[in-house]
């Protein structure tokens, strides 16, 4: 493995053989002498060899430079973190159980050229966090990016303001998959019985006997888990395909091009600009939590290299796997009014298409069955960062929650604590439905704003003062990605946060920003009552450009 330092420290001793000044003048702007307790005054040579015996793995060591030890074994393969990426997006069948509101927004114009849009936006956001992903790969992700990248008088606190997002984020994206899960079984019962209406009550129940089947794998089997994310993208894709061809090969009818490029037929009430903007920023549900592969890191060889390579992957799948679908679909709708009018648009626009209940059932059994098995994924996500954050003492109770069962090889306590959140998370759909529904729906929300924060940083104090050596390195490509994912994620968080109708009545009012101000202030006072216990990374530069991968 070729190895080069990023920062010219030479030399990086004096006569004496003790650590010089060069190394603290070279530093990134970010880092300080009092940031530096990794720098004792010792032998070169000695150094070196504690640094990086024979025997000790460049990945772990890697690690260890940004603060941590390896407890996790490294049991996935790349195709497994591409698995685990994927299957947590699952785009395009995500993307079924939303596009009835891009077709409320702007017609079939907005569900496809919409859909392209929002792929654009989050490759750049996707692609700019992978980079910084490569430079210090880490379970805890972004607020791990944050607190390296961050000026030393306010890195504590952004750190953990975004560890307290991201956390956040991903537990109620998991409890978007769940209720996506619960909605979907009882929109299954619905098509083949008409007059049955779930209550509340038995929506909440399926949504727990979603986790506790969900969550069983994590425990039953947890040197499994790798299989279960190969195995479901080779389900994904490959019902991709079934639907696709079944789609292309049974649709009776083909709408003409013009009835995908018409405009103004949106029915939300808001001006044409407005609802497209507002359809783009729908659309990333389908892409949300790109960030999935980020929190496995260390459980993976080379996570320099091959985290950024299965970021950007899912991006890809997504993209050819989605983007044709809906193009497939709109040119084979025949009653849109009758589609939005369903409690499963998904499964009545296939029906229309194939016009077989037993094709359609078929196909939405593949689809719920993959809704059920991305939560796995989830899981794992949710429970590494628990666990990450709670090993920089970012959440109450964190030596409890930093523990790693060793029999079973993965944080347990972190994973549990996971599952209990999205349990008691669940009631609040029996209070209001339309609060559970905002929450979910700014959950991706929650987590773009993570991926664009270490990026504004790290585009004001300079990419090449900032990052050492790294396997993906998009040279001026980052400039763009910096500086455009946090505009993009402003400007299209905005209108995520006005209401999806006109007239907002109580019954369709969007509380995502009434949500995000009060998490955030829920943050505020975790901060105040127990921000002097987070710490946060130690980083040793020299280490870390030792170890990194080119």
């Amino acid at each position: 493995m070729p190895l080069r330092r990023a920062f010219p420290v030479a030399p990086a001793y004096n006569d004496e053989g003790t650590v010089g000044e060069s190394l603290l003048n070279h530093a990134p702007p970010s880092m300080r002498e009092e940031e530096l307790p990794f720098l004792p005054a010792t032998n070169s040579k000695d150094l070196a060899l504690e640094n990086l015996s024979p025997s000790e793995h460049f990945d772990d060591a890697n690690l260890r430079a940004q603060g941590h030890e390896a407890v996790l074994q490294r049991s996935f393969s790349p195709l497994a973190a591409i698995g685990l990426g994927f299957s947590i997006t699952n785009s395009w069948v995500g993307y079924l159980s939303i596009f009835g509101q891009n077709l409320i927004y702007g017609g079939p114009q907005n569900a496809v050229f919409g859909l392209l849009v929002a792929i654009i936006v989050q490759w750049i956001i996707t692609l700019g966090l992978s980079e910084v992903a490569s430079a210090f790969p880490s379970a805890g992700g972004q607020y791990h990016f944050t607190y390296i990248l961050a000026p030393t008088k306010h890195k504590r606190f952004a750190a953990f303001v975004i560890g307290w997002m991201t956390l956040l984020g991903w537990w109620v994206v998991t409890c978007s998959g769940l209720s996506l899960c619960a909605v979907s079984v009882a929109g299954m019962v619905n098509f083949w019985h008409p007059a049955f209406e779930a209550t509340r009550w038995q929506v909440y129940l399926i949504y727990l006997a979603s986790v506790f089947i969900t969550a069983a794998p994590i425990f039953l089997s947890p040197r499994s888990v790798p299989r279960f994310t190969q195995l479901t993208l080779f389900l994904s894709v490959s019902g991709f395909i079934v639907v696709f061809c079944m789609v292309l090969g049974l649709k009776k009818e083909t709408q003409p091009g013009s009835f995908i490029t018409q405009s103004g037929i949106g029915t939300s009430g808001w001006s044409t600009g407005t609802a497209w903007v507002m359809g783009v920023g729908n659309a990333l549900y389908a892409f949300g939590g790109t960030d999935g592969a980020i929190h496995i890191a260390e459980e993976i060889p080379r996570p320099s290299k091959n985290i950024p390579l299965a970021m950007n992957l899912t991006m890809a799948i997504g993209f050819v796997t989605t983007f044709p679908l809906a193009l497939a679909l709109m040119f084979g709708v025949r009653d849109i009014d009758a589609v939005l009018g369903s409690n499963l648009p998904s499964a009545e626009i296939i029906y229309q298409i194939t016009q077989s209940r037993g094709i359609t059932t078929f196909i939405m059994c593949w689809v719920v069955l993959l809704y059920y098995m991305a939560i796995i994924g989830q899981w794992v996500t949710s429970g590494r960062m628990a666990w990450a954050f709670s090993r920089d003492r970012g959440i109450p109770y964190s030596e409890f929650f930093s523990h790693v069962d060793v029999y079973r090889d993965f944080p347990l306590r972190a994973t549990v604590l996971s599952i209990c959140f999205c349990c008691l998370y669940g009631l609040l759909y029996l209070a209001s439905s339309t609060a559970f529904n905002s929450i979910v729906t700014g959950a991706v929300l929650y987590l773009n704003i993570t991926y664009a924060v270490p990026q504004g940083i790290l585009f004001s104090r300079g990419r090449a003062k900032s990052l050492p050596s790294r396997a993906l390195n998009l040279g001026a490509a980052g400039y763009i990605c910096n500086i455009l994912a946090p505009l993009l994620v402003t400007v299209i968080g905005t209108f995520i946060c006005f209401p999806p109708q006109l007239p907002a009545t109580v019954a369709n009012m969007n509380y995502t920003p009434v949500i995000l101000i009060g998490l955030f202030g829920v943050i505020l006072g975790l901060w105040y009552t127990r921000g002097a216990k987070f710490t946060g990374p130690k980083i040793d530069w020299e280490l870390l450009n030792l170890t990194a991968c080119k």
